[in-house]
């Protein structure tokens, strides 16, 4: 009976298994910092009216907040990186649209797009989504924005439409 040899093994590279999409929207967030003077004053109002509605917050001259922005993202991931947005990307935009914009700057005076707006926390989080929101790139969908002005006031904005 004639002898069986072994073929010789393949010497080509193993292929790489396929990588798989996963289906489902997924919420990313990312967190940024920015320290930022303002004023709570309504110029249309009384100085006494003032200062019963915003205490010490209408103080003439500005007082300031370590503030801590948390922007989410929706979506759904990308077969080829699995990722929404890259998160070092998102917080290129946000530092883009409101952190370079604001940090360091008095928020009734120096920052162009709050013109005219009182600064108050609400106020602050549906001005940052119209800066953010136009930047965000498929496919992932600017989902809120959450600005502390201490670690125990915040304010949540999902958009336009409300409740995402």
């Amino acid at each position: 009976m004639p002898q069986k040899t072994a073929l010789p093994k393949s010497r080509a590279p193993a292929r790489a298994a396929v990588p798989r999409a996963l289906a489902g929207t997924v919420f990313i967030t990312r967190q940024v910092h920015f320290n930022s003077a303002h004023r709570l004053h309504n110029p249309a109002k009384s100085q006494k009216w003032n200062e019963e509605k915003y205490g010490l917050c209408t103080n003439p001259h500005w007082h300031g907040h370590n503030y801590v922005m948390e922007v989410t993202v929706r979506g759904q991931p990308d077969p080829e990186t699995g990722y929404i947005l890259d998160l070092a990307e998102l917080k290129r935009i946000l530092h883009r649209a409101v952190v370079d914009k604001c940090d360091h700057r008095n928020l009734n005076e120096e920052v162009p797009f709050l013109r005219g707006v009182i600064p108050s926390t609400e106020n602050l989080v549906i001005a940052f989504w119209h800066e953010i929101a136009p930047l965000i790139p498929p496919p992932g969908t600017l989902h809120s924005v959450r600005l502390y002005e201490t670690p125990r006031n915040f304010a949540e904005f999902f958009g336009p439409a409300g409740g995402g």
